[in-house]
């Protein structure tokens, strides 16, 4: 019997190329050969791409359209200007000018990038062709364990280029789902001068905080006479100051976000409290309103230090040989208070003051309820288009004559300690065997550390006897004040019982994440003379990485006590009187909090030394290793009539190993006590009972060795194998029009703790077995791509292109508890053996992005020119909920004047609406719950980022030819960041962080 064969897409397009490219190739033989002047041209054309001298946005504008122009895959290449020449801060800032890269932006600053309407985890940053490890500085970031890279770490002036791959070919390190995006530091014998340097200082002053940071950075580069030696060393510190204004539905429990009005449980709202509102209490049901109103005020640092060393050797004409280290570290401690309401909580008679939902109200002995006043309803369209009513104000208060009740919160927590840090070292070696091959080799390893040494902070309840608010827009803060709650600027409690009082102390937490990879990779091309064929490029990679997080519990000395542990009311300072300045509304903006310096002192004599391992908090730990094992083939060609490309494939085996932790029955095992013999448990001689998984430890408390859950880890190993072709057709249709066409077939691999979440929630019954957990199962997702554009080079530094794109993605995952086949062997209690659970996990779907690119750049004349583009995605999930973090949307437009002693630039750029998330949400998260309002059954709302807006400048002039001031403004539009839930009339969260000014003084010689 003959097995039957079915070609998918990418094979059908890449056989219908292959055959269009035949039917060319045919007519080329017969053609003509090339002519000595087409010759001379073509080297011409090389020697000026190699030549040109990156001296000013024109020469740099220049280069990289002629590089754009030769590649053979669709690119757009990013090349060094002279520092300062764009108002670009970090390498983020620069690659989010390119058509379809889009920016996640944190205090005003690129971050993380994404491309083409994908998440950031989807789209690989190489350096030198590795990988980089990076850190992140904030403490959520650190725990989720995403694969996105944060570009925060790597200032701008490290760039030589950045090629940004938006089709792939085999001879591109996998893992780039979306694009891949490889960034090159400089090369000493590449320099123009035997000598020379660039040093720069400087300051910038944020203005919301109102504070100035030094700015320097220097460079130095030499090689030797012979030009065949040489050295590059950079070194850089950066520290500038923010603060972020916010108002929020931050709040704790059922008052955080948004929900609907339920008159079951919300007694107080009866036919009489809304007498002559014109409602009655059943036209409230199935309303949405907001829990909280709430502000959010954060100051932090951005301090950033590193250097860069590169060194190398060409000992003759056959060896060239490079050594190249990075190191960059930013000290980014930050400081978060936080006042919130709790509205939802008032509404329906609660008084748990950090989300009980068992401690109830009381006034006269009798529980309460709030009622609403004055309500204003309106209707909103849903994303999912179904129609829902929000209550877009009302007074929230309690009957006249009720005591003061539990109305809200103010926390302030400080995260002392926090740093993210990244590095690597590559060793790159290229050997001319013979005239014909030519063999390279890399070597590299990279580390990234993100920490936070100290995460702690009080928290007070508020008490009064009401909220009132109002919705302005979603642009604009709310409307809203507390009723008879005292002062909000001061920690104290009135004797009417209004006012503060301390609720809670947080437990001292550390959090500490590390990212490495070893790597080596041996390519090799071989050139052909032999017909189209010009050249064949192979080779191999092994990579093997780790990563782990870790979160560390500090022991305390004692239980928490309101009596013994209030802070002193003097201690307290207020929140700064233009807070909320720049979000609008007529919001009450007093706050209060302890200074860091008093919160340090303050919960340093509450903890207590045990050990490392008493710390460890063993269920939220992610312990994974992934090896990366790929080999590749691709043949390059070119054609007498203006057709040339490559066609290849890349085979990549993932292997998978993640160290799960599993809870073990209690009292099966001992917990040691810090300071005692370790002993291992006879039951499970895996289990890590030297941990203390967050267990109380008092002084003078006896010893307990049964309390709390103890762990021990599983091992899940999967091996994953991939096989990606891929084809580049590159067509000069005419001198200066060139049209390309991509096809192939990309990996992307889930993020880390999609493998190393723990399990929970294990139930056994007459059915089976079955435990929440994650799903070693996940493959890596894969995306079938075509990509076809048109560019047009019509003039010098001149360009209009057009790109068409489709990727069908299979593996996306759906985070969500639910039985998808996966299982695991785990201990059960009950019958005191091992037993098969099913798992209650993550699976995986299918998704689409397709869409359109649009670019257009010119000169003017007399110095001026202008560059724009513009991204259109339009993307689509099997399960019909929004891709998180697509943007629809996204574009730049940038004029420039430049001369021989002057430059200037003014950059708009716009990035549309998206779902924001943490960019690796839980994997027991469940995204996939759905909610009936009203009868209406939709998906549960998604946090969406509104469409924002944001201008920087630059400007440069020379005071001597070695000598230049520089001056750049970021941020100049100071836009006020808005996101929202089913619609803009649920307004989520507002915040601004306000502009920048640098000045510098630039000396080159």
């Amino acid at each position: 019997m003959i097995p039957s064969f079915k070609p998918t897409p990418v094979a059908q397009a890449i056989s219908l190329a292959l055959l269009l490219a035949g039917s060319s190739l045919a007519a080329a033989q017969g053609a003509p050969a090339a002519t000595e002047a087409d010759a001379k041209k073509a080297a011409d054309a090389k020697k000026q791409l190699e030549t040109v001298q990156v001296t000013g946005i024109r020469a740099s504008t220049e280069q990289s359209l002629l590089m754009k122009r030769d590649a053979s895959a669709n690119v757009d290449v990013i090349t060094a200007l002279d520092v300062g020449k764009m108002p670009d801060k970090n390498l983020a800032d620069s690659l989010q000018r390119v058509v379809g890269v889009a920016v996640r932006t944190d205090y005003d600053e690129a971050e993380k990038v994404s491309m083409r309407g994908t998440n950031p985890d989807m789209s690989l940053i190489l350096f030198n062709g590795h990988t980089v490890s990076g850190g992140d500085w904030y403490l959520a970031d650190q725990s989720s364990s995403s694969r996105s890279t944060s570009l925060s770490l790597m200032p701008s002036s490290v760039l030589n280029s950045a090629t940004v791959y938006k089709t792939s070919q085999a001879n591109i390190v996998d893992g780039g789902l979306a694009g891949t995006i490889n960034v090159t530091t400089r090369k000493p014998l590449d320099q123009k001068s035997k000598l020379g340097g660039v040093v720069s200082v400087g300051g910038v002053y944020s203005e919301l905080p109102a504070k100035t940071g030094p700015q320097v950075n220097a460079s130095l580069n030499w090689k030797n006479d012979a030009n065949n030696f040489g050295l590059i060393g950079q070194v850089f510190a950066e520290k500038r100051y923010v603060r972020r204004d916010s108002v929020s539905r931050l709040a704790y429990g059922a008052s955080s976000g948004w929900d609907v009005i339920n008159t079951s449980t919300m007694l107080g709202i009866t036919d009489a409290s809304l007498a002559g509102s014109g409602y009655t209490a059943a036209d409230l049901n199935n309303v949405r309103m907001p829990g909280s109103m709430g502000m959010e005020f954060v100051e932090g640092v951005r301090d950033r230090k590193g250097g860069m060393l590169s060194a190398q050797l060409r000992p003759n004409n056959d060896w060239d040989l490079g050594l190249t280290g990075f190191y960059s570290k930013m000290n980014s401690s930050n400081f978060g208070r936080a006042t919130m309401s709790a509205m939802n909580s008032m509404l329906r008679g609660l008084a748990g003051t950090t989300g009980e939902t068992n401690v109830f109200t009381s006034s006269g002995g009798q529980r309460v309820y709030a009622q609403i006043k004055n309500p204003v309803i309106v209707e909103e369209t849903t994303i999912y288009g179904d129609k829902l009513r929000v209550l877009k104000g009302a007074d929230i208060v309690f009957a006249n004559g009720t005591t003061p009740q539990y109305v809200g919160n103010s926390e302030g927590f400080y995260r002392s300690g926090a740093s993210a840090s990244s590095g690597f070292l590559d060793f790159d070696a290229k050997w001319q065997v013979s005239k014909d091959l030519v063999l390279k080799g890399l070597v590299s390893t990279t580390r990234g550390v993100g920490h936070t040494e100290n995460d702690r902070g009080l928290t007070y309840a508020r008490y009064g006897t009401g909220i009132s608010y109002k919705f302005n827009g979603l642009e604009e803060a709310p409307d809203f004040r507390y009723l008879g709650a005292g002062d909000g600027s001061s920690p104290a409690l009135n004797a009417d019982g209004s006012g503060y009082k301390l609720v809670s102390r947080s437990g001292i937490n550390r959090y500490h994440t590390v990212d490495r990879e070893k790597s080596l990779a041996i390519d090799g091309e071989l050139t052909q003379d032999f017909d189209i064929f010009s050249s064949l490029q192979f080779g191999l990679r092994r990579a093997d990485h780790h990563r782990d997080f870790r979160r560390s519990i500090i022991a305390l000395k004692a239980p928490f006590s309101a009596a013994t542990g209030t802070p002193p009311v003097s201690a307290a300072v207020s929140y700064p009187g233009d807070f909320g300045d720049g979000l609008g509304g007529t919001f009450e903006n007093t706050g209060f909090y302890f200074p860091k310096e008093f919160l340090t002192d303050y919960f340093a004599n509450v903890g207590k030394t045990t050990t490392p391992e008493f710390e460890r908090f063993v269920s939220s730990e992610i312990e994974l290793r992934e090896t990366q094992t790929s080999v590749y083939a691709m043949q390059n060609f070119e054609t007498k009539v203006g057709l040339s490309g490559n066609v290849g494939v890349r085979f990549v085996r993932t292997m998978v190993n993640s160290m799960t932790p599993v809870p073990i029955p209690a009292g099966a095992c001992a917990r040691i006590e810090p300071g005692k013999p370790v002993t291992p448990c006879v039951a499970f001689p895996g289990a890590i009972n030297t941990a203390g998984d967050a267990v109380s430890y008092y002084d003078g408390v006896a010893w307990n060795p049964n309390a709390g859950t103890m762990y021990y880890k599983k091992s899940n190993k999967r091996n994953f194998d991939n096989f990606l072709p891929s084809m580049n057709l590159r067509w000069e249709i005419e001198k200066n029009l060139i049209g390309r066409l991509g096809v192939s077939k990309t990996i992307g691999r889930q993020n880390y703790n999609l493998y190393g979440a723990n399990f929970t929630g294990a139930t056994c019954t007459s059915a089976g077995c079955q435990v929440t957990g994650p799903n070693p199962d996940l493959k890596p997702m894969t995306s079938r791509n075509i990509d076809v554009s048109v560019a047009w080079y019509f003039a010098r530094r001149s360009m209009v292109s057009v790109s068409l794109f489709n990727s069908q993605i299979d593996g996306y995952a759906k985070t969500g508890a639910v039985q998808s086949g996966a299982s695991v062997d785990l201990y059960d209690s009950s019958s005191g053996s091992f037993r098969n659970y099913l798992i209650n996990t993550s699976t995986q779907q299918r998704a689409k992005i397709q869409g359109v690119e649009l670019a257009y750049e010119q000169p003017i004349g007399a110095g001026f020119g202008f560059t724009s583009n513009v991204s259109l995605a339009e993307t689509s999930v099997e399960d019909g909920r929004p891709m998180t973090g697509a943007s629809k949307v996204a574009g730049n437009i940038g004029g420039y004047f430049e001369n021989d002693q002057f430059s200037a630039r003014l950059v708009f750029n716009y990035r549309g609406k998206y779902v924001s998330s943490t960019t690796a949400p839980s994997p027991t998260a469940n995204s996939q719950g759905l909610s009936n309002i009203g009868g209406v059954l939709m998906p549960t709302a998604p946090t969406i980022a509104a469409p924002v807006t944001n201008v920087a400048f630059s400007a440069n002039y020379k005071l001597t030819k070695e000598l230049e001031l520089s001056f750049n403004a970021t941020n100049l539009t100071n836009p006020a960041r808005a996101q929202y839930r089913y619609s803009e009339l649920e307004q989520q969260k507002l915040d601004v962080s306000g502009r920048q000014y640098y000045l510098e003084a630039r000396y080159k010689f």
